[in-house]
């Protein structure tokens, strides 16, 4: 295990061995004595946590929502800086699913979710607390890594697919990382925009123009993390100018990019998915074409 510090942050981080069995799935382990209040900045993929320690992880949002243990959150939870995430002797596995993905091991769409956090019991029910006691019960994160990819490869084997079309249109928007005219997704898969969007929409939680967008940022604000200048930032990654990134940055996070470029949410990703980037959130890396499907 890894210790990771930034700030007042010091959390300890372990990273499984091997790849999931599943397309579109990473995790990460997580160890934290004292979770002090933490921004949680939006991303493009779905979070699932899973804890299994003496404490828990406590979500509260601005509008008074509040949300314990293991729970499942939408892609972009946090826009506006509204989320903050606490607690004491944390330990979980934290898993982040491509939308693609995600709509068959969750058991529901990602568009049920839109932006926020359920509780993981409301979704599978008996087997949520089933994982959590098993998790607390094998003797190493590598055993719990591998629990975890089991679960969610039988999940994900028996559970609905998206369309093949919209598993294209989302890798589109991924690999070129925002920077693409969505206009021109439906006839890329022969599709109309009304159904492409509609499709989009609800099996993947957003629609493309918010999907582009949310990429963008993430690889933006990963880029400011690392140090780079915001005005060499914004130009290499489509934004107009400075003042748009800044615009930008401030609505998904409620802060300036020079806070952003400290956020321990965001630096962690380097140490806990050490090979981050277009992957995390793809699904069938091999599909050659849009109309490819998963089996």
């Amino acid at each position: 295990m890894q210790t990771f510090v930034r700030g007042a942050a010091t959390w300890d981080v372990e990273c499984p061995r091997r790849p999931s069995r599943v397309g579109g799935v990473t995790m990460a382990g997580f160890r934290v004595r004292d979770l002090e209040t933490l921004r949680i900045v939006p991303h493009p993929a779905v979070t699932l946590l899973l804890d299994f320690g003496a404490g828990s992880a406590v979500l509260d949002c601005a509008a008074g929502g509040r949300q314990r243990g293991s729970m499942v959150a939408g892609p972009g939870l946090g826009s506006g800086g509204v989320v903050r995430a606490r607690g004491r002797n944390v330990e979980c596995v934290q898993v982040r699913l491509s939308p693609v993905t995600a709509r068959a091991i969750l058991g529901a769409s990602p568009a049920e979710l839109d932006g926020t956090v359920v509780s993981l019991g409301d979704l599978w029910g008996r087997e949520a607390s089933r994982i959590r006691e098993r998790l607390g019960d094998v003797p190493s994160w590598q055993d719990r890594f591998a629990l975890t990819d089991a679960t969610l490869a039988r999940r994900y084997d028996a559970g609905p697919p998206v369309d093949p079309e919209v598993a294209w249109a989302w890798r589109r928007i991924v690999v070129s990382r925002g920077l693409i005219r969505v206009d021109g997704l439906a006839g890329e898969v022969g599709w109309s925009r009304k159904r492409l969007w509609s499709r989009f929409r609800s099996q993947l939680g957003l629609p493309p123009k918010r999907a582009v967008r949310l990429v963008r940022f993430d690889h933006a604000a990963h880029r400011l993390v690392a140090g780079e200048r915001a005005a060499r930032v914004a130009a290499d990654t489509g934004y107009a100018d400075q003042s748009h990134l800044h615009r930008d940055v401030m609505a998904y996070t409620g802060a300036t990019p020079a806070t952003v470029a400290g956020e321990p949410f965001l630096a962690v990703d380097d140490l806990a998915w050490p090979g981050r980037g277009t992957a995390a959130f793809l699904t069938s890396p091999g599909s050659s074409g849009p109309v490819a499907g998963r089996r």
